[in-house]
């Protein structure tokens, strides 16, 4: 696992969309995981920024859901696939026909999540996976203790995550769904790369248990310690409670530019 840190969100999202801007220019059609809520929004302006300049070309991209509230309406705008709409496919120009996300208004979940795990697969894979991570150490939906091995599948949300989300629906938990259809943790190892962005000292606990804490189901993120190609973006806040955050400095300032991340 490489960590990369940075001064502030700003700087990690200019960092991620160059490498997604690399990925799309030797592979156009490539199939982008993007996630939702606040942390990744750097990213995505970062990206559009470069599209918007010429500096790469989105048009053919294709973009996968993380997760999808059980539900909620696909018009609601609270939907992932609302938001996912909003603040990558039309900055980028990507069409919702490159969209592809599970259904969660299906009167079957079960099946969706099936079906959805088939179509990540038929597509030839994720080829680069965004994931943000909870204060409690949960990437995607996966919540405390979900199965390292876990496919698509609804999951039932804790109390702090529908509390951290209250904040998109007008601060009232009240609306906030009680599940999801989320990938599973190993649905999510199976991206060619994964990156991880966190930012803030509120996220500095889960960092440090998924970077340099044992492999357990406990902190969900923990699992990218398994992935071939893993990426672990954070600011100076995020960062503050990894031991070995100047080896981690280190190593990135010496590290080749035509490596990338």
């Amino acid at each position: 696992m490489e960590v990369v840190i940075v001064p502030d969100a700003s700087s990690g999202g200019e960092l991620i969309a160059e490498a997604m801007a690399r990925l799309l220019r030797r592979k156009p059609d490539a199939l982008l995981g993007v996630a939702t809520g606040s942390t990744p929004l750097p990213i995505y302006e970062a990206l559009a920024a470069k599209v918007r300049s010429g500096a790469v070309d989105a048009s053919r991209a294709r973009v996968a859901q993380l997760d999808e509230y059980v539900g909620l309406p696909a018009e609601h705008p609270e939907s992932y696939r609302s938001v996912v709409r909003r603040e990558v496919l039309e900055p980028l120009g990507i069409k919702t026909d490159a969209f592809m996300g599970p259904d969660g208004t299906a009167e079957d979940v079960q099946s969706a999540c099936a079906a959805y795990d088939a179509a990540l697969a038929e597509a030839g894979g994720v080829d680069l996976q965004l994931l943000g991570i909870g204060t409690d150490g949960h990437i995607g939906f996966n919540e405390p203790c979900s199965s390292l091995a876990s496919r698509t599948r609804i999951k039932t949300l804790t109390e702090q995550t529908r509390v951290d989300n209250a904040r998109f629906f007008d601060g009232d938990i009240a609306q906030v769904p009680h599940h999801v259809i989320t990938q599973g943790i190993g649905t999510i190892l199976e991206a060619r790369h994964l990156v991880l962005l966190a930012t803030g000292e509120g996220k500095a606990d889960a960092v440090a248990a998924t970077v340099e804490g044992p492999l357990a189901a406990v902190c969900p993120a923990s699992a990218l310690q398994l992935h071939p190609h893993a990426t672990v973006v954070v600011d100076e806040g995020a960062a503050s409670k990894l031991k070995l955050a100047d080896y981690f400095r280190h190593t990135y300032v010496n590290k080749p530019d035509w490596q990338g991340i």
